[in-house]
């Protein structure tokens, strides 16, 4: 999409006038290794480019898409995943915690074939309007909670489509860019190999276990003076139901996607598996070793396992759940299920 020096000055004057400029700088927030799934970056053909132009329904209503987009500035990092999962390239991204002026590792083939010139337009918080427009891309994609204010100047930019929220809802982000980037069989076709490679792993740990599939707990250390046990309603919790893995029956569950477990409740966290993610920090850290400090952790049963914080808690997409599948299969000392 070519944009007129007419808008150029006036979305410019816009970034100058609400304080979104390329200079802008954000407290950190979430965030690991390179998953090695080959199911991922198989290239699969799209759907034919004369079915555009569309009309994709969406979080913030609908958008019409004249072309196939070829260029994507994807302003959260789920959606960073999802379009290269489908194989089409990214050219922009905003920074957040421990992804800062490059792409991390864990996109693995997806990354080197389909975005390695992507570029960063600014935070997650506060991306820059005028880095976007240089990128000229074609589509631009994110979530309404993250960037609803946005919206609307995005939207000159380029076609804009946003999904309601990021998360759980995964899967169904996935197949949303599948539409708008006319490749909903693609993204159906990576969903089931997906789903296909963690019934596989969970079936091997279950034989490995005697029949019996062993119970499991996530916990992440983020900087708050409590530890978050995650429910299955989280990203990880989404990943680990899919292998088929169990929480215990008296672990607390909630609506949202964690629960705040104080010193006092360690207890809780038990399982036959803990697996502790820590966000890289040392104020985080300090607070983690509070908690290992105290006896009650020290008698908790299960085993500890400390995973990446990048791909368990903030990559919420198709590349890094195989990133936490490869970490299941080496945990459990199972076959990883790959294909090809």
């Amino acid at each position: 999409m070519r944009v007129s020096r007419a808008l150029l000055a006036c979305l410019a004057g816009a970034v100058f006038a609400t304080g979104l400029s390329a200079c802008g700088s954000s407290t950190p927030q979430a965030a690991q290794p390179a998953s090695t799934t080959p199911s991922t970056t198989t290239d699969s053909p799209a759907s034919p480019a004369s079915s555009y132009p569309r009309t994709i329904k969406h979080a913030m209503g609908e958008t019409v898409i004249p072309a196939q987009p070829k260029r994507v500035v994807a302003l959260d990092q789920s959606f960073v995943d999802a379009v290269l999962s489908l194989e089409t390239e990214v050219v922009g991204f905003t920074t957040y915690r421990a992804i800062d002026e490059k792409l991390p590792d864990y996109l693995g083939t997806a990354l080197q074939k389909h975005g390695s010139a992507a570029k960063a337009v600014g935070t997650l918080e506060a991306p820059s309007l005028e880095q976007v427009i240089a990128l000229k891309p074609d589509l631009i994609v994110s979530a309404k909670v993250r960037h609803e204010a946005l919206y609307d100047k995005l939207s000159k930019i380029a076609p804009t489509v946003f999904s309601e929220t990021t998360g759980a809802i995964w899967k169904d982000n996935l197949r949303l860019m599948g539409q708008a980037l006319g490749k909903e069989d693609v993204a159906d076709a990576k969903i089931e190999q997906y789903e296909e490679r963690a019934a596989a792993i969970g079936e091997a740990i279950g034989e490995k276990n005697g029949g019996k599939l062993p119970m499991v707990s996530v916990v992440r250390f983020a900087g708050e003076p409590t530890v978050r046990l995650y429910v299955e309603k989280s990203y990880s919790g989404v990943v680990l139901k899919d292998v088929g893995l169990p929480r215990p029956a008296d672990q607390p569950t909630s609506d949202q996607i964690a629960v705040n477990i104080s010193q006092e409740n360690i207890a809780q966290l038990d399982a036959d598996h803990i697996f502790v993610a820590v966000y890289p920090d040392p104020a985080v850290d300090e607070i983690k070793q509070k908690f290992e400090g105290n006896p009650l952790w020290g008698r908790l049963k299960g085993k500890k396992h400390e995973v990446s914080d990048l791909t368990w808690m903030s990559a919420v997409g198709l590349l890094g759940a195989g990133a936490m599948l490869d970490d299941l299969a080496t945990t459990f000392g199972v076959d990883p299920a790959t294909t090809g």
